[in-house]
């Protein structure tokens, strides 16, 4: 994986070359650059002074460079003013303009977007940013879809997400403080959170890891994530990912922090807990009772989805007095013409329905859909049929996997996925003890994890009844008038409790 640089990499930061004869600037850029066909490299003789201007080809925005740039430089000497780097920035109409002095500078600035004006003689070199940026416009979110609330995702241009973010918070509190994150791939990271909510020690312990991370790139926030969270071993994610603007405010207002990257189309925010990954912005949309009972079912899938399957092949396996003698007599009926030992038989349609999940996600959507219907229908027939399996467990092991797809975030739906299968294991060699063992075993690993330093299972544990009501259930809005004590924000106190209990008149 990416690590640190060498130190035996030599250090040519701050090399100055200026002043320089603009062929030769012109030499060493070409072989710096490979004689690369895009560095576009012009003269021009402007005042009675040899002028050189350079830049990428496809990294500038041509409009703005030939409008802005080119059409005042050409034209400079009507204005019977000196020409130089002062007059420049006085007379061009832009704002991004700065003088370099070493040749790092201007070749690492190049490929972001910059164009260089040197005169020469000069000991230094102007340069301005004129970044072409491409990126697709605001679409509906694809992995986090909704039937309520605001349909938008995230793009891949950050310009276009903080103004998203803005949009939805409009107040001066909101905070969003830039870093730059990686060595041979710089990119522009935000960690964006409101000053008067979000907790001081949290907001310094994420500023302080996104400042001594060292790695070469980060491709997305996804991989920023996982560098950032607190364990990198465990199997659970310790940060909330998301595509969805609206969720990524919703944590914010919270009293969390969120963080959003360069040519990434979602964020993340912290700190999470196990309860986190299991909310949905979804349930504030609808009335509260229905808010309360997807909460709780996605609960009870979770749960339903770990279990059941494992404990088909204990109870097949050792403990059969736990089955009802029909429901006994039907499983015994539906496995008398599998050879395999239950365990196998769990094992090879989990694995045929990651393969169905893994191939329909990889198809162009209308393919994916159709492969993943039809393909477990005639697989799963074709199974019973050919004495693989039973019917019982194929409509076992549908049920576990609907009840893992419920899970709002795509990542905790993978991880829980992923636990069944060591409780598989478990459950073929020990029985239901082993499941015990394992539940236990995955109970104390969550309560030593933590995110961002906050306890991963609060507040469950440490235990904070006062938040239940913002956890476990959705309850009506006048009696959430704080906010959850669990991610001890600075201020709790959202509005007067007895002021929206108030019944309005109609003339008031």
């Amino acid at each position: 994986m990416w690590g640190k640089k060498s130190n035996k990499k030599q250090d040519t930061k701050g090399t100055s070359i200026f002043p320089i004869k603009i062929d030769t600037l012109e030499q060493i850029l070409a072989d710096k650059f490979e004689k690369n066909p895009d560095l576009k490299f012009s003269k021009y003789k402007v005042a009675n002074k040899k002028v050189a201007v350079f830049f990428i080809d496809y990294q500038i925005d041509m409009p703005m460079f030939q409008h802005a740039l080119m059409d005042p430089l050409i034209n400079f000497e009507k204005n019977n003013k000196p020409f130089s780097y002062e007059s420049l920035l006085n007379e061009l109409p832009l704002n991004s303009g700065g003088l370099v002095d070493d040749l790092d500078t201007v070749l690492s600035e190049l490929i972001i977007g910059k164009v260089f004006i040197y005169i020469e003689s000069e000991k230094s070199i102007l340069g301005y940013l004129m970044p072409m940026k491409e990126s697709r416009s605001v679409e509906k979110a694809e992995t986090e879809s909704l039937v309520l609330g605001p349909k938008i995702s995230f793009t891949e241009s950050l310009s276009k997400n903080l103004n998203i973010v803005r949009w939805l918070i409009k107040s001066t509190d909101l905070v969003m403080e830039e870093f730059k994150v990686g060595k041979v791939s710089p990119k522009d990271v935000r960690l964006i959170y409101l000053k008067s909510l979000a907790n001081d020690d949290d907001v310094q312990t994420m500023r302080q890891r996104l400042k001594e991370l060292d790695v070469d790139q980060v491709e997305d926030a996804i991989v920023l994530k996982q560098y950032l969270e607190d364990s990198q071993l465990n199997i659970f994610p310790q940060f909330d990912a998301t595509e969805r603007p609206d969720r990524f405010v919703y944590n914010i207002v919270s009293g969390k922090l969120g963080v959003l990257v360069e040519n990434s189309p979602s964020g993340f925010t912290a700190p999470a807990t196990l309860f986190s990954f299991l909310e949905s912005t979804e349930d504030l949309y609808m009335r509260w009772q229905g808010g309360t009972f997807f909460r709780l079912l996605r609960f009870f899938a979770m749960f339903f989805s770990i279990i059941i399957t494992p404990t088909y092949v204990a109870a097949v396996t050792y403990q059969y007095a736990i089955i009802p003698i029909q429901l006994l007599i039907s499983i015994g009926q539906s496995r008398a013409a599998v050879p395999f030992p239950p365990v196998f038989e769990v094992l090879l349609l989990e694995f045929m329905l990651e393969l169905l999940r893994e191939a329909g996600a990889r198809l162009p959507t209308k393919v994916g859909q159709t492969m993943g219907i039809v393909g477990g229908i005639v697989i799963g027939q074709a199974a019973v049929e050919a004495g693989l399996t039973s019917n019982i467990l194929i409509i076992l092991v549908a049920m576990s996997a609907l009840a893992s797809f419920v899970t709002p975030s795509y990542l905790f739906g993978t991880s829980i996925r992923l636990i069944r299968f060591p409780l598989i294991l478990l459950a073929s060699i020990f029985g239901l003890l082993g499941i015990v063992f394992g539940i236990t075993f995955l109970i104390i690993h969550a309560t030593r994890l933590t995110s961002l330093g906050r306890p991963y299972l609060v507040p469950l544990y440490p235990l904070h009844i006062k938040d239940f009501n913002k956890v476990f259930v959705r309850t009506p809005f006048n009696y959430t008038s704080k906010l959850a004590k669990s991610y001890r924000p600075k201020i709790l106190k959202r509005y007067n409790k007895e002021d929206a209990k108030k019944i309005r008149d109609i003339d008031e």
